[in-house]
């Protein structure tokens, strides 16, 4: 994903290095295909209509994360998305099912983690995806979300302890995953 130290790149590059990213976190969030794809467009969009020119590609990438989550919040928070029917999002629903990854050794592990991430409150989903997903760094995450370095640090910890618990009931042990 190494764009040149930019200030203007092209659109295909930007959209071709990132696109993977705002999905996985929109995702992650909304907990819906069809929703992570359209916040993956509002997101890009809106890049395209800021025409901002970025210092690095730490500010272009913490830009469109911040933008990613925002806008996956005016999603949620919208009155058209509180007044969708809840059978819609289902357990049964297989949209709520994530592609597997065919490079992975135990798939059933990743299935179980992955479900118990998507369980989590979506304030611990976020920090989870961005530290363990993103591999961005407490101060990447601050700037991103615009939370404080204690609040990422007690949200990781609390989303951990809740996984050790949810992937324990499943079976799987969390030493051998973290």
């Amino acid at each position: 994903m190494e764009l040149s130290l930019c200030t203007k790149d092209s659109f295909e590059a930007v959209l071709g290095a990132y696109s993977d990213m705002v999905y996985r976190l929109a995702f992650s969030r909304v907990k819906n295909s069809f929703d992570a794809n359209d916040i993956t467009q509002e997101v890009f969009l809106k890049y395209i209509r800021a025409d901002k020119t970025y210092n690095d590609e730490e500010h272009r990438k913490a830009w469109l994360i911040k933008t990613t989550v925002n806008t996956s919040k005016s999603l949620v928070l919208s009155s058209w998305n509180r007044r969708r029917s809840s059978a819609e999002f289902s357990d049964d629903n297989p949209e709520l099912t994530a592609v597997p990854d065919k490079n992975l050794h135990n798939i059933e592990t990743k299935s179980v983690i992955l479900s118990a991430v998507m369980n989590l409150p979506k304030k611990y989903r976020t920090v989870i995806h961005l530290f363990y997903y993103e591999d961005m760094s407490l101060n990447d995450i601050t700037q991103a979300t615009g939370m404080t370095v204690n609040t990422v640090k007690s949200q990781l910890h609390r989303a951990r302890g809740l996984l050790k618990e949810k992937l324990s009931e499943s079976g799987v042990d969390f030493n051998d995953v973290s």
